[in-house]
């Protein structure tokens, strides 16, 4: 696989890509945003480079991570994983709100960051496979109250309203509608959306809920069942 690194860390960066070589990815590095987006623009023959996975720094030296995420997220559709120190949960929703589909806090584990690698790339696989089928007619929506919820385009609307969800927001959300009331345990949803049993990914998982209560502005519309999982509470219509 071919990813892109986002790092302006030499010492960092090299040491990244030796451990990311040696499990068979490519690296392309990028020292700065500008030097990123440039990296994802179609060449000069009309070609797009091809990246599995974008690991994005935030402590960039011209400009923030964040707006970089947004400006990428506008030019091609890669996951990116961002990679910080910025740790709170208000930082995390920030990210995924822009485009990001998962979130590496620093210090971490390389082990850690192989898997969210692995993970965001096979449900970007999945994606791109099922893409381009077109919609069929066989009324394949979730309703629920103001909700929306279309399967095969992947489009999410409140009140007519279209609701941008990244990736794994969009799995998780329709994971629970589809049964609506039912409790999700929280292996289960791990398991589902992220094709993994990995125990770390549970902090993740936290920040999706928060993420799409927040998108959706329905802050009581996904419910945590303490110590269990989640569930479903379909809105009134």
């Amino acid at each position: 696989m071919r990813l892109l690194l986002v790092e302006d860390d030499d010492h960092v960066a090299a040491a990244l890509s030796a451990i990311l070589a040696k499990h068979g990815f490519t690296v392309t590095h990028a020292r700065s945003g500008e030097e990123a987006l440039q990296a994802v623009l179609p060449t000069a023959q009309g070609e797009r480079p091809s990246y599995g996975v974008i690991l994005l720094d935030l402590g960039l030296p011209d400009q923030d991570g964040y707006q970089v995420c947004g400006r990428i997220r506008k030019l091609t559709t890669t996951p990116v994983i961002m990679v910080t120190a910025r740790g709170d949960v208000r930082s995390r929703i920030h990210g995924l709100n822009l485009g990001a589909d998962d979130y590496v806090v620093k210090p971490y584990d390389p082990g850690e960051l192989l898997a969210r690698i692995h993970a965001v790339s096979r449900r970007n696989a999945g994606t791109e496979e099922t893409a381009g089928t077109g919609t069929p007619a066989d009324g394949t929506q979730l309703r629920l109250g103001s909700v929306t919820i279309e399967l095969p385009t992947r489009r999410v609307s409140v009140d007519g309203e279209s609701v941008p969800l990244t990736r794994k927001e969009f799995d998780l959300l329709a994971l629970l509608a589809q049964r609506p009331g039912v409790v999700f345990r929280r292996e289960q949803i791990i398991s589902e959306v992220w094709r993994t049993s990995w125990e770390g990914t549970g902090r993740t998982l936290e920040v999706h809920v928060a993420s799409l209560r927040s998108k959706l502005r329905m802050p009581a519309l996904i419910e945590t069942v303490r110590g269990v999982g989640y569930r479903l509470v379909a809105p009134a219509a």
